[in-house]
């Protein structure tokens, strides 16, 4: 039925046919018209690469650093809910693809696979990604098993402190595990190999909260609980008590303006990310990659800047770094390959993006990754630096 895998779109078409539509639609999806969703993509295509020739591109290297740790390749594993839905285990078996290939994995909050099952399974250390509960008692007990679990870097997300609407989740009754109703079992009738893979794994509800959070200890008192828990109270000043509970690197996720990202570069944090959620939040959002390069000037020489939305190849981690990220993060381009072939699709869509970015570096006369910017890209037919 299918040919070679080449790209990451390949995955993406293995994993819609094996997961069942719930948790494909959850991965694949963006809130309200999806215009943001799509536009993270598409506003990629608008940035073009000055190709030189005739240049010594023999030892290429796209080895780098995220917040002073060394990296195979300028890329994380961005934290997304439910992966254990994608695939039994699918936190696991993500953490061991990045583990192998050299580069940070990161666990959400609303992980399938809790905190202890992946540093179990892991040597390596991984990225853990925080939601700020309105239970501050169990938000400050998720930092302290993060840090228990010997996590090197906390993630926390800006951007999601209301959930934004998304249409598909609505009408598949997204819940994990599955709701037995009519549709949601003609569905899991068609994805045998999904059914028995789950059947083989204890991981199939929220790992994190789940027996953890108080008096939660079933999917009905889970469902109460999440959706009076996401804070709209957080705030800039809710950094400072994240940061005396935590002594680790800091990663502040959500940032898609320059205002705020002035305001992040003076909390002290280690790092931001530029990331408007993937398009899952507030639909309109401008593109991250279109905000990148206007915030890289504000504030790159006061934090390191990473990015993520809309990235699916290695030519959009070139344009990324090109325009002032330091490293990246990739999310639905990981979760096809995990969806598709498990641990395997996850490394194959890391293979994947490297060779790409190694390629397109070498087409632009580069050979170190570390040595990508503005000067080679274009706009308008012209040197992109010269117009900035």
């Amino acid at each position: 039925m299918f040919g070679p895998v080449t790209c990451i779109e390949d995955l993406r078409k293995r994993a819609e046919f094996r997961v069942p539509r719930m948790f494909y639609d959850y991965a694949d999806s963006g809130s309200y018209t999806e215009g943001t969703y799509r536009d993270n993509t598409e506003a990629f295509s608008n940035i073009k690469i000055r190709q030189r020739v005739a240049v010594d591109i023999d030892n290429r290297s796209v080895k780098s650093t995220m917040i002073g740790r060394d990296i195979s390749m300028p890329v994380a594993l961005a934290p997304i809910g439910l992966c254990g839905m994608q695939h039994a285990d699918g936190e696991i078996k993500a953490a061991r693809a990045a583990e192998k290939f050299g580069i940070p994995f990161t666990l959400s909050t609303m992980s399938i696979c809790s905190i202890e099952d992946v540093a179990q399974a892991t040597k390596s250390p991984f990225w853990f990604q925080l939601y700020v509960m309105r239970d501050r008692g169990f938000t400050e007990d998720m930092i302290a098993r993060a840090k228990a679990a010997g996590c090197d870097a906390l993630v926390l997300t800006l951007d999601l402190q209301v959930l934004g609407q998304r249409h598909k989740d609505i009408r598949n009754g997204l819940s994990a595990p599955p709701k037995p109703t009519i549709k949601s079992i003609l569905n899991l009738m068609t994805k045998p190999q999904w059914c028995m893979e789950m059947l083989g794994t204890k991981n199939r509800t929220f790992g994190n909260i789940v027996g953890h959070a108080p008096g939660v200890d079933n999917m009905t008192s889970l469902s109460e609980w999440t959706a009076k828990q996401f804070d709209p109270s957080l705030s800039w000043e809710s950094i400072e008590w994240i940061k005396s509970k935590w002594d680790g690197k800091l990663i502040l996720k959500g940032i898609n303006d320059i205002e705020d990202a002035q305001i992040a570069a003076k909390t002290g944090a280690d790092a931001i990310t530029v990331s408007n959620h993937g398009g899952r939040q507030l639909d309109g959002a401008a593109a991250s990659i279109d905000v990148l390069a206007d915030i890289a000037d504000a504030v790159g020489d006061k934090i390191e800047i990473h990015m993520d939305s809309g990235i699916r190849s290695g030519q959009d981690v070139f344009k990324a770094l090109a325009l002032g990220a330091k490293s990246t993060m990739i999310g639905r381009s990981f979760i096809y390959g995990l969806g598709a072939m498990g641990e395997q699709g996850v490394t194959k869509a890391l293979e994947i993006i490297k060779d790409e970015l190694d390629r397109t570096m070498g087409f632009a006369g580069e050979t170190d990754i570390n040595n990508v910017g503005r000067h080679n890209l274009l706009q308008g037919g012209k040197n992109y630096q010269k117009m900035a």
